[in-house]
C-alpha cells in the first residue's frame, strides 16, 4: 500500500452557528485518485480552500508529505508540491500555449517570471514545454494563443503547467464541470493516465466519471466524512447511497 502524501486530522471550520467542517479527517495517498463527492452544502468547496491554504481551519491539522502544513500560505504550499489548479496556472491569455507552459518550467528552475522572454533562447525549456503539452493531448494547439482555446483545452493545459511546475498533489475542483461529452471523455483519459505520476484530489459531480477514475472515494456529508473506500465499497454503502447518491444513481446503475 502506498504512503499517505496528505493526512487531515480534526479539522474544523466554523460559520457562526454554522459548522462547515466538522472534526473531519481525510487521508490521500501518493498517486492515487481520490474523489471527493457529496450533496450541494456539504462543504467540499471549504475543506479544499482550507488544503490549499485560502482559508485557514479553526481547529485540527494538516501533513503534506510528514510536514505540518496547517499554517503555511498557499504559495508555501505549492513551492512545497501541493496545488489548486487555478493556484499554480496564471494562464496567459495573450500568449501562446507553448509559452504558458515554458514560464512554469521557469517558475520551478527559480527563474524571474519578469525575464521570461530570456527563456524564449532557451531551447531544451521549449523541447520540454512542447513534450508536457504532448502528454497532455495539447501538441496541436502549441502556437494557439492561450486564450483562444476552449473552456475544455483549458482545463487540460492546467493540468500541463501543474505537471510543468512539479506538483505532486492537485486539487481538482469539478475538473469536468462546463464540459461537453467529447471534452469531458479527454479530461477523464487523460486524467486516468496520470495515475501513478500525479496524486489527484478531485471533487466532482460527474459520478460516472468519479466511479471510472477513483481509487478512492470519500463522501462528505454536513462537513464530515462518512465513509471512505474503494469505489465498489462506497456503490454499495448503505448510508452514502441514503445521502447522496440516492434512486437516481440506482436506476443509472441498473440502465449501464
Amino acid at each position: 500500500m502506498s504512503a499517505v502524501l496528505l493526512q487531515v486530522e480534526g479539522l474544523v471550520k466554523r460559520y457562526g452557528g454554522l459548522v462547515a467542517t466538522d472534526h473531519l479527517d481525510l487521508s490521500v495517498r501518493v498517486g492515487e485518485i481520490h474523489a471527493l463527492i457529496g450533496p450541494n452544502g456539504a462543504g467540499k468547496t471549504t475543506l479544499i480552500q482550507q488544503l490549499s491554504g485560502a482559508l485557514a481551519p479553526d481547529a485540527g491539522s494538516m501533513r503534506f508529505d510528514g510536514h505540518d502544513i496547517t499554517a503555511l500560505s498557499m504559495h508555501e504550499r505549492v513551492h512545497r508540491g501541493l496545488a489548486r489548479s487555478y493556484q499554480i496556472t496564471s494562464i496567459f491569455a495573450r500568449l501562446s500555449v507553448l509559452d504558458n507552459v515554458a514560464l512554469a518550467l521557469q517558475a520551478r528552475s527559480g527563474s524571474s517570471l519578469r525575464f521570461w522572454h530570456a527563456a524564449r533562447a532557451e531551447r531544451a525549456r521549449y523541447v520540454q514545454a512542447a513534450a508536457v503539452l504532448a502528454r497532455v493531448g495539447l501538441q496541436g494547439r502549441a502556437h494557439a494563443l492561450a486564450g483562444a482555446l476552449s473552456h475544455g483545452e483549458q482545463r487540460q493545459l492546467e493540468v500541463g503547467i501543474a505537471l510543468a511546475t512539479g506538483a505532486r498533489l492537485l486539487l481538482l475542483d469539478e475538473p469536468m464541470a462546463g464540459m461537453g461529452p467529447e471534452e469531458s471523455e479527454r479530461m477523464v483519459v487523460l486524467l486516468h493516465s496520470l495515475r501513478g505520476e500525479l496524486t489527484l484530489l478531485l471533487v466532482e459531480h460527474d459520478m460516472d466519471a468519479v466511479f471510472r477514475l477513483a481509487d478512492t472515494i470519500s463522501v462528505l456529508v454536513a462537513g464530515r466524512i462518512i465513509a471512505s473506500g474503494a469505489p465498489a465499497a462506497i456503490r454499495g454503502h448503505a448510508e452514502v447511497r441514503r445521502a447522496y447518491l440516492g434512486d437516481d444513481f440506482e436506476l443509472a446503475e441498473a440502465n449501464r
